[in-house]
């Protein structure tokens, strides 16, 4: 009791500290900038899981796309030989080194088709989020337009308001099989528009990439002037027909094409990712990479110059787990009287809540509340989100088992 007493003073006598230090003080405000923006939904909600979590709820969460899974051992044998030499702890450039790059060179040209100078045409990057915001601010002027799909990935949407650019969604539908609309994107206010996200497989919905989509997009961008940012870190899963958009004659000299390891070879925390162009888009890119980061630790870019050399066995073997999961994840979805796209690709299944729900968030906060399960309402992807939920594939299938399992039985 003593001890609670005095701390009780002691807390007392802070607050009076501050209060008199701010008296007569100017309020201090954070940048518009971050205004404009929210916290990420998965940052808040996955603090509310782990406090339900804390408190014996035992929640399964179907919802972020982290890969649970390791990358082979070679890879982490070469990190685990590179990261014992004394030499490889200092600073690396920039660029990155030679062996990642070329090893990006020769991926891109083994599965892609794609040819790529890997001295002027090809970036390392920290992830490809991260370079969502290069690319953003090596384009857009404040008050530039940016056409961002809906729905999409919200990092498109908060990077954008970040460098002060005009956000000019376009509708994905479900009647148009999740693809862009060119005829209403014709009618858009186009010689405002500087760039474009494009996503294929498509994230949230698993749309395929289509090679008619890739051709009337670069024929779309290059009419308009306009730079085709493809977000390209899904090509693997549960696909066997991995497409680029720098596939499409003279894509390159418009477009840009991010792609990263994180879910091609369940290296998301590793944040090895890439960026793909002509020589002078790179060099935007790099002149704004260097003055906001460094480059990577070195034993981490020559195992992932390893991961890169992966035989067609690695990706066979990575989708034989997935399509495992897939098919559970479809009976979550009809257990939850949710229709679903069978030919989704990528790593999550999208489906559509019954008529009668209240909405994607209520959705899936029931059955988080009620069932202990994880999912992601489709709301966070944008307005077109909305009637839709999303559920990740990076989950044991025994766990997902266990999901359906409580699912059914809250049914029955």
């Amino acid at each position: 009791m003593i001890f609670k007493s005095l701390e009780y003073i002691k807390n007392a006598k802070i607050l009076l500290i501050e209060k008199k230090m701010n008296e007569g003080s100017k309020v201090i405000e954070p940048a518009q900038r971050v205004k404009e923006v929210k916290e990420y939904y998965f940052s808040r909600k996955l603090k509310e899981v782990a406090a339900m979590n804390a408190n014996g709820a035992d929640v399964i969460s179907l919802g972020i796309g982290g890969p649970d899974r390791m990358p082979s051992l070679e890879v982490v044998e070469k990190l685990k030989e590179e990261a014992s030499k004394a030499t490889n702890h200092s600073y690396q450039p920039y660029v990155g080194i030679p062996e990642l790059r070329k090893s990006f060179s020769e991926w891109y040209k083994n599965f892609y088709g794609v040819e790529l100078n890997p001295d002027k045409e090809i970036q390392p990057l920290i992830g490809s989020k991260e370079g969502i915001l290069h690319i953003s601010m090596a384009f857009l002027n404040p008050g530039d337009g940016v056409l961002v799909p809906d729905p999409g990935y919200p990092t498109y949407t908060s990077v954008s308001k970040l460098v002060g650019a005009t956000i000019y969604p376009y509708k994905l539908t479900e009647s148009n099989s999740w693809y862009p609309d060119f005829d209403e994107l014709e009618k858009l206010p186009l010689d405002k528009i500087k760039l474009m996200w494009l996503n294929y497989p498509h994230m949230p919905t698993g749309a395929p990439a289509q090679r008619e989509v890739f051709e009337k997009t670069v024929d779309f961008a290059k009419r308009h002037g306009i730079v085709i940012a493809h977000d390209n870190p899904y090509s693997f899963i549960l696909n066997d027909n991995p497409q680029s958009l720098l596939q499409i004659p003279g894509a390159k000299d418009i477009a840009i094409e991010l792609n990263s390891l994180s879910k091609s070879h369940n290296m998301a925390g590793w944040r090895i990712g890439m960026v793909a162009s002509n020589p002078q888009f790179i060099n935007w890119i790099l002149k704004v990479k260097s003055n906001i980061d460094s480059g990577q630790f070195k034993p981490m870019m020559l195992a992932a110059a390893e991961a890169l050399k992966a035989p067609k066995e690695w990706y066979d073997e990575i989708n034989r787990v997935y399509k495992e999961r897939r098919e559970v994840a479809e009976k979550i979805m009809a257990a939850l009287d949710c229709k679903f796209d069978p030919k989704q690709r990528g790593l999550f299944l999208w489906g559509k809540i019954p008529e009668n729900a209240n909405g994607s968030e209520k959705f899936a906060d029931e059955i988080l509340y009620g069932k202990h399960v994880f999912i992601t309402p489709g709301f966070i992807f944008g307005k077109e989100g909305e009637r839709y939920i999303r559920i990740s594939l990076c989950a044991p299938k025994e766990k997902m088992e266990i999901a359906l399992e409580r699912i059914q039985n809250d049914k029955n």
